[in-house]
C-alpha cells in the first residue's frame, strides 16, 4: 500500500517538514553525485555510511554517540529515500500542525532517538554479529513516530492510498487501518528478525521503537490538536 494523501488540511505551512525532506534530498544527492563527480572533499556514499552510520557495537563502548543523530539523514538508496520522504510528506504535515513547529522538530528528533535505542537493545539481545556492526541508517526511525502520533490524533482520517493487487487501485483507507496494518507488518518481521535470527537488511525494530514512541508523544498532546478530522 502506498500512501498519496489524506483528507486534512493543515492549517499552517508545515516549514519543519518541509525543511526535513530537503535536508535528507540534499544530504543523499551531494554524497550519491560524489561517486559520479568525485567531488573534492566529499565523501562517497558508502564511506559517510560507514563514518555516520549508527553502528551499535560503536554505541555500547561509548564511541561515536554522534552516529545516533546522524543517522537520520543518509539513506541507502533512491527508493529507500524516495519511501521515507513519501510517509514524511503525507503525515508530517498535521502532526506538525497539531505540536507546532518547535515541538514538532523536538519531537521528530526524540523519536529518532528512541527508534535507534530500541534497535540498539534488539541488536544486543539478540548478539547477531551483523545487526551489531552494520550501519544502520534511514529517516524511518523518526518518520515511524510521526505515524504513532499521526494514528492517535487522526485515527479516522483517510489516506487515499495506492494499493496493488493483480491491478492498481486508489482506494481511501481509514488511518487506524492503514497505520495499524503498517505496525503489524513491522512487528511480525521484528519478531521473525529476532526469534529466527532471519537476517532482514531492516531495521525493524527501530520502526517499532519510533512508532511507540510517538503514540506516546500523541496521547500526551492529542487534547491540544487544532483541528479535527474532516469527515
Amino acid at each position: 500500500m502506498i500512501p498519496i494523501r489524506d483528507d486534512i488540511r493543515s492549517q499552517i505551512s508545515p516549514h519543519v517538514t518541509r525543511m526535513l525532506i530537503i535536508v535528507n534530498v540534499t544530504v543523499f544527492l551531494v554524497l550519491w553525485l560524489s561517486d559520479t563527480l568525485l567531488l573534492k572533499g566529499v565523501p562517497s556514499l558508502y564511506i559517510a555510511i560507514m563514518n555516520f552510520g549508527e553502528i551499535p557495537y560503536w554505541i555500547i563502548r561509548g564511541q561515536r554517540l554522534y552516529t545516533v543523530l546522524t543517522s537520520m539523514f543518509l539513506h541507502a538508496d533512491l527508493f529507500h529515500l524516495g519511501g521515507n520522504m513519501l510517509f514524511l510528506y503525507v503525515f508530517g504535515d498535521n502532526v506538525e500542525d497539531a505540536f507546532g513547529h518547535g515541538r514538532y522538530i523536538v519531537f521528530y528528533m526524540l523519536s529518532g532517538i528512541a527508534a535507534s535505542m530500541i534497535h540498539l537493545l534488539s541488536a544486543v539481545y539478540t548478539g547477531d554479529p551483523w545487526a551489531l556492526n552494520s550501519p544502520a541508517i534511514g529517516a524511518s526511525g523518526a518518520i515511524a513516530g510521526v505515524l504513532g502520533a499521526y494514528l492517535v490524533m487522526y485515527p479516522t482520517a483517510r489516506i487515499l492510498t495506492l494499493v496493488l493487487i493483480g491491478w492498481m487501485y486508489i482506494v481511501p483507507i481509514p488511518a487506524i487501518f492503514f497505520l495499524g496494518l503498517w505496525f503489524v507488518y513491522q512487528m511480525l518481521y521484528g519478531m521473525l528478525a529476532v526469534g529466527l535470527e532471519v537476517v532482514t537488511g531492516v531495521a525493524y525494530w527501530a520502526h517499532i521503537g519510533g512508532f511507540l514512541a510517538g503514540i506516546l508523544f500523541g496521547l500526551v498532546w492529542r487534547g491540544r490538536r487544532r483541528r479535527a478530522p474532516a469527515t
